[in-house]
């Protein structure tokens, strides 16, 4: 069998692995005993950047070789659930057991983080199964939050803005741990950055999210992650007033 039939189911497992070590490492990190802050969350951090561009690949290439199969979908969808499912919980989970503590509230609350997990194992099942779903997302793509639950542990090392107060913020974190699970399976019409041609007409609305994008990031870093998901879902829903 051609190389090309295995390279995208190559890049999901890439994404897979990356997410198991990830997850090894963000499970072996202790708040409480650490000497050097959240930087040892680093690597992790990074692996899942790594994971979330296989995972963007994977998808690209099956459909650039036109090489796509059930078992490659199936395949993407059990590797993101722990690179996308299991790893932000796990990351809730941490940065609760530092916080609920300090706040004198019970330590068994940052259980509660895998609220994330579980709802991001329905959304990944609701996609294999939803015919709306081939050019646009219902519900946030579970790549994106992931995502902002990893800036979390960013915006700690690189505090530039005096926010790591409101990041360890245990009623914070269970709010957003809340939250991102309901908007994980709301029934929330986002558009997809899938571009079929780079014509201004046809893509204006993904153009406008991406300039804008990179212009947080430059500006705030990764403070900027969690304003760039909320603008994907606020220009989502807006997206009829743009034509």
């Amino acid at each position: 069998m051609a190389i090309k039939n295995h390279l995208p189911n190559a890049l999901t497992c890439l994404n897979l692995l990356c997410g198991c070590v990830a997850l090894s490492l963000i499970l072996a990190y202790t708040p409480q005993t650490a000497t050097s802050g959240w930087e040892p969350l680093l690597p992790a951090m990074a692996l899942i950047g790594i994971a979330a561009i296989a995972d963007f690949f994977d998808g690209l290439v099956a459909r650039a070789l036109r090489v796509s199969s059930p078992i490659g979908k199936d395949l993407d969808s059990l590797a993101d659930m722990v690179s996308f499912g299991v790893v932000p919980g796990a990351i809730l989970f941490k940065l609760l057991q530092h916080a609920l503590p300090a706040a004198g509230l019970p330590i068994s609350l940052a259980y509660l983080a895998f609220t994330v997990s579980i709802f991001s194992a329905l959304r990944l099942a609701k996609f294999n199964n939803d015919t709306r779903q081939s050019d646009s997302f219902i519900g946030l793509p579970t790549p994106a939050c992931t995502l902002l639950v990893a800036s979390l542990p960013l915006i700690l090392v690189y505090d530039r803005f005096g926010l790591t107060p409101i990041v360890l913020n245990p009623w914070v974190l269970l709010v957003l741990s809340f939250v991102l699970a309901g908007l994980l399976v709301a029934e929330i019409p986002l558009f997809a950055l899938k571009f079929k041609n780079f014509s201004w007409q046809d893509n204006s609305l993904r153009f406008v999210f991406l300039i804008a994008a990179v212009l947080l990031l430059a500006l705030l870093q990764a403070a900027a992650v969690p304003l760039i998901i909320l603008l994907y879902v606020a220009l989502s829903v807006l997206r009829p007033s743009y034509g």
